[in-house]
């Protein structure tokens, strides 16, 4: 007799981004490859405008987040946005530069994970830019930072920043 062991599964959110291309069909293949490589796709945001960030110098970004509920760990999750970054045709040339897709893992769970030089989650820099917490707050306004111990709606609503983010 064998016993089936439950998968376990986490609720993730990612943000989405990209100023190059044809950006909403980037989003749009980004959402689509999360849904079939990562897990099931359980909130999509609305995509939003930005202008860039840390290097502005370059054409509007358009971000969105997704929740996505996966089997996989935090490490294979990011694995898996890399490749669909790779697919997409993502090329990495300097920090904050222009790209026609980019994947962040912005929540596993209510996990706090620190692998050096490799994956920090929450995401250390989310609390701070508008662009990454209005698509949060529109999917996740009740989800609590692990760290802050504060709701994703108060953290937007407590931003700083002062970039404009327009809902499309």
């Amino acid at each position: 007799m064998m016993l089936n062991k439950a998968l376990e599964y986490t609720m993730v959110y990612l943000l989405l981004g990209g100023n190059l291309g044809n950006r909403e069909e980037n989003l749009g293949q980004a959402v689509s490859l999360i849904g079939s490589d990562i897990g099931d796709l359980e909130a999509i945001s609305s995509i939003y405008e930005t202008a860039a960030w840390g290097k502005k110098d370059q054409p509007a970004f358009l971000n969105q987040a997704v929740a996505v509920k996966t089997s996989l760990t935090a490490v294979e999750v990011l694995q898996k946005a890399l490749n669909i970054e790779q697919t997409l045709g993502r090329v990495r040339k300097e920090k904050w530069g222009e790209r026609l897709i980019d994947i962040d893992l912005i929540f596993f769970g209510n996990e706090v994970i620190n692998i050096e030089n490799l994956l920090h989650v929450p995401h250390p820099q989310m609390q701070f830019r508008k662009f990454v917490m209005a698509p949060m707050a529109e999917i996740a306004p009740q989800l609590i930072h692990p760290v802050l111990d504060k709701s994703v709606l108060d953290i937007y609503r407590n931003i700083t920043d002062h970039l404009a983010v327009r809902k499309l």
